[in-house]
């Protein structure tokens, strides 16, 4: 637990890092905020489908330069990774010119946290690459301006999650599981399913107290975390995407010890005992090419 969750390779002025994705075993959505967002609790894991960054310092330039093998995904200043870079350099005074290269494996939209994980090994790697000598909790702050779940990939592979997502506490789940990652190919907007949530909810549940149990924790075990698995957005979102339902439903009968709907969706997780489990479940998935279907461990260590 003493690194951050991507993992890199580093030459004198390269450096390869790649940034896992992430699965919500537990989403609660509390209270609105005064600035308009809902505080929120969740237990989070990474898992092992990663992009992959190539992060180079240029002495041909003075500028960001990012390019993606996925040509729907935007390379100007809005980008995460580029937005990040940018934060790094101001934060550390560097006037440097550095060439982004960026490997999608992870689905857009999909509620694993692609972005907001590209956008920590993003500062991870120039942490390394510049050596900035930045803390956990530095890199953290200045990923906590980028989006609501960069500070978790800085903590992981798994941690309990509040406030916005910047508030960050990790924690062990003892062993590891193999997890069957369902997406259906079209996204949910994050802020869409806020709206709906909204709409359909006639007030806020309290956190529970297995999931208070769960908060105060230092280890966990994978059967205590399941049998407290639930997210708040399902049902909204599972009636507007009926489909995702049944992707969660024949998950379950294909033996796995929960699945779930993460983020806000559109992806769908099954978590399994065994590899062979898992491999045995997303091939029931042959069937329907137009599913993403992915699995994946849950190893403790990147």
């Amino acid at each position: 637990m003493t690194n951050p969750s991507s993992r890199s390779t580093v030459l004198s002025t390269s450096l390869t890092v790649f940034a896992p994705a992430k699965i919500n075993l537990v989403l609660r959505i509390l209270d609105r905020r005064p600035d308009g967002y809902h505080n929120l609790w969740s237990l989070m894991q990474i898992v092992q489908l990663e992009d992959e960054l190539s992060i180079s310092l240029s002495d041909k330039h003075s500028s960001i330069t990012l390019q993606c093998d996925d040509s729907s995904l935007k390379t100007d200043p809005s980008n995460l990774v580029y937005r990040a870079a940018a934060a790094v350099l101001e934060h550390s005074g560097r006037v440097i010119g550095l060439d982004l290269v960026l490997a999608k494996r992870i689905p857009m939209g999909a509620g694993l946290g692609g972005g907001s994980s590209d956008a920590a090994a993003t500062i991870i790697g120039l942490n390394q690459l510049l050596n900035l000598g930045w803390s956990r909790e530095k890199m953290a702050r200045v990923g906590q301006a980028l989006g609501s779940d960069v500070p978790f990939f800085l903590f992981a592979p798994s941690a309990i999650v509040e406030g916005r997502g910047e508030k960050v506490a990790p924690v062990r789940i003892k062993g590891s599981r193999w997890v069957v990652l369902v997406n259906p190919g079209f996204p949910v907007e994050t802020k869409w399913a806020y709206q709906q949530l909204s709409i359909s909810r006639t007030g806020v549940r309290p956190l529970s107290d297995v999931h208070i149990t769960l908060g105060k924790a230092s280890a966990l075990s994978w059967e205590s975390v399941l049998q407290a698995a639930e997210n708040d957005f399902e049902a909204s979102v599972f009636k507007a995407h009926p489909t995702l339902h049944r992707v969660k439903q024949k998950l379950l009968a294909e033996g796995a010890e929960a699945a779930l709907l993460s983020g806000s969706g559109a992806t769908v997780f099954g978590v399994f005992r065994d590899e062979t489990a898992a491999r045995q479940a997303q091939s029931s998935f042959q069937t329907e090419p137009h599913l993403k279907v992915y699995a994946v461990s849950t190893t403790s260590d990147f």
